[in-house]
């Protein structure tokens, strides 16, 4: 079991998709995701397989939420600097965890 201080450790931000393109190098089907995370920690990669449920288009200027604090990951030559989060209802399907009114960019989540 996890405790309170494991939690804690983890660092989830808001942050807003800038960028969005296809990523056909991957060896699961993923889309290459630029995230704005505020002045403190700025903007940031990352490698998602969301698209079962979203096209490249339909993500630009959508919050969602990631884990900042991780160690960069080697994807298929690219650099996943953060782990966006997504509820998972089935096999290859990802539905992307968003807060339900705008924040700014860096807002932590607890």
């Amino acid at each position: 079991m996890a405790n309170i201080e494991d939690f804690l450790k983890l660092d989830l931000r808001v942050g807003t998709i800038l960028d969005a393109k296809p990523f056909p190098e991957a060896k699961k089907p993923a889309i290459k995701l630029e995230v704005d995370f505020g002045e403190e920690i700025g903007v940031k990669q990352s490698s998602a397989q969301i698209t079962h449920r979203y096209e490249p288009t339909e993500l630009l200027n959508r919050q969602v939420v990631a884990v900042v604090n991780f160690p960069p990951m080697r994807i298929a030559g690219f650099k996943s600097e953060v782990l966006v989060l997504g509820g998972v209802p089935g096999e290859g399907d990802v539905v992307l965890v968003q807060p339900d009114e705008k924040l700014p960019n860096g807002t932590k989540i607890s």
